[in-house]
């Protein structure tokens, strides 16, 4: 059933109306709620359709329709005794509970409870497509369900989301005899990696906590690449000064340059990621540097959209099966997270089954789901081609297990030969992937063999990076010189004379091997 006009009309309005207030169905419909309905052909012939004042942006035009809200988030302890009442203000600069634990963002789920499934379901459906400030965003078309409290001038956004969900049909059919499977392509975004979702929601918030004058005057990171670059490009939109970690030799030229190129203060530190973890907790104890790691939960609330998103995307049905490549583990609690408030609110009826998929190079997930979950040990993380998820000791490992324990979940691992040979198997059917993706696909490969996914699940592999981050990773596959390699699928280039005779005798041996019709 089609929304009533004036719920499409809230894309230009942070207040929500109830969904059982009569009085809201019979209220006269204003020019702003007329202006929202482009996609009513009804309400479009009742009044045209009013653009913003010449002499105005997106950013003045968002602040004349500002309107208030009873909507509000708060940190509390992540996975606390129903009796906690320990909790902090997302104005705070507080990264861990009083007894050392995570954070988690909660949100006043009654306040949101008062408008049902199909409000909501309405109202993120109204804003897909639009450039209203700052619902054109994938992640703030559901700011409500973000950062509730924000201001719309203070956040820092690149209309990041909205990114494609891929039918893989040819590699679902030829490789796996499946007919329904999909890519979210979350690489396809402003610096090529998921990690936009989440750092538009932290750096609108140091963004709010500068103008509000806290003790901030940059924000820093340590990374395998990806939360750099997005870090670096957000902080660089908004003025803000960023530090990054890296370590040394460990990650791809393409994934080096982004950081560099936005201007950030890069320090290449002689370790791990690990390492550069430690460091980097250290020093933003003592400095005024914001912390931009996933310990940070407030980017788990960005990331959490890109769940929403597929539903949206699904036209609110759910998947069978969503498969996330997983290093520092925050990722798979974040799309666990988003199915279930779209659960808890009513726009669906079930979450679907989560799988965390890791390279066997870092696998401690791996190895503590195999154990039955039994006692957690981190590991000395090995060199992966998917270097992004290359950590041994992951900070949101607890959020993990919760993940997987309460969406009846499975973690499953990829060697470096599985992940380089999915990656290239699924580039021959017209994919682009990164390693990362390489190893979730690996983990469907093996599960799909097993049996466990069967032939008609619907099924979304989450693409965490654009392959472009990665090509020297490619070159050497398909040139066949990755060392202890069978590089299954290399495709490198024939050299050839250049001449007619020559060029012939080598594209008709090709054709007939495509093709035994060729003569």
């Amino acid at each position: 059933m089609a929304a009533p006009h004036i719920f499409r009309s809230s894309f230009l309005s942070t207040q929500p109306l109830p969904h059982n207030s009569s009085a809201v169905r019979a209220a006269p419909q204003s020019p702003l709620s007329i202006r929202a309905t482009a996609t009513s052909s009804d309400a479009s012939a009742a009044a045209p359709i009013k653009h913003r004042r010449t002499e105005e942006n997106i950013r003045d035009e968002a602040r004349r329709h500002t309107s208030s809200h009873n909507f509000s988030a708060k940190y509390v302890p992540f996975n606390a005794e129903p009796t906690s009442t320990e909790s902090y203000s997302l104005d705070e600069i507080v990264y861990r509970s009083r007894s050392g634990g995570l954070l988690d963002v909660q949100h006043d789920m009654e306040a949101l409870k008062k408008f049902d499934g199909e409000y909501w379901r309405s109202l993120f459906d109204s804003r897909v497509g639009k450039t209203t400030w700052p619902y054109g965003s994938g992640v703030w078309s559901k700011k409500e369900w973000v950062l509730p409290e924000i201001d719309s001038d203070d956040i820092v956004s690149a209309f990041e989301g909205n990114s494609n969900l891929f039918w893989a049909e040819r590699y679902g059919k030829q490789f796996l005899g499946m007919n329904d499977l999909w890519v979210k392509h979350c690489g396809i975004s402003h610096t090529g990696s998921f990690k936009d979702l989440g750092m538009t929601v932290l750096v609108s918030q140091v963004n709010r906590l500068r103008k509000m004058n806290r003790p901030v005057v940059g924000v820093g990171c340590a990374s395998t690449g990806d939360t750099s670059a997005a870090l670096s490009a957000y902080c660089a939109s908004a003025g803000i000064p960023s530090i990054v970690f890296l370590p040394a030799n460990r990650i791809s030229i393409a994934q080096l340059v982004q950081p560099i190129a936005n201007g950030a203060f890069v320090l290449s530190l002689d370790t791990d990621f690990d390492g550069c973890m430690q460091l980097i907790r250290e020093v933003t104890s003592e400095l005024p540097i914001y912390l931009a790691n996933s310990l940070n939960s407030l980017r788990l609330e960005g990331q959490k959209t890109a769940a929403i998103e597929i539903l949206q995307q699904f036209d609110w049905q759910v998947p069978d099966w969503v498969i996330i490549p997983g290093g520092n583990l925050g990722n798979i609690y974040a799309f666990y997270k988003g199915f279930q408030m779209c659960k808890e609110l009513g726009l669906v009826d079930k979450i679907p089954r989560l799988v965390c998929a890791q390279a066997a190079n870092a696998n401690p997930l791996y190895l503590h789901y195999k154990s039955g979950w039994t006692d957690f040990k981190a590991v000395k993380a090995g060199t992966t081609f998917a270097s992004a998820i290359q950590i041994g000791d992951p900070v949101s490992i607890d959020r993990a297990v919760y993940a997987l324990q309460n969406s009846n979940g499975i973690c499953e691992e990829a060697t470096e030969e599985e992940l380089m040979n999915a990656m290239a198997q699924a580039d021959s059917t017209g994919m682009f992937i990164c390693p990362h993706t390489g190893v979730a696909l690996s983990a469907l490969i093996k599960l799909r063999n097993s049996g466990v996914i069967g032939p008609t699940d619907r099924t979304v592999v989450v693409s965490t990076a654009h392959g472009l981050k990665f090509t020297q990773s490619k070159i050497d596959y398909h040139s066949n010189e990755i060392k202890d390699m069978d590089c299954r699928y290399a495709n490198p280039p024939v050299h050839v004379k250049a001449d007619f005779g020559s060029v012939m005798d080598v594209l008709k041996k090709y054709l007939l091997s495509k093709d035994s019709k060729v003569q």
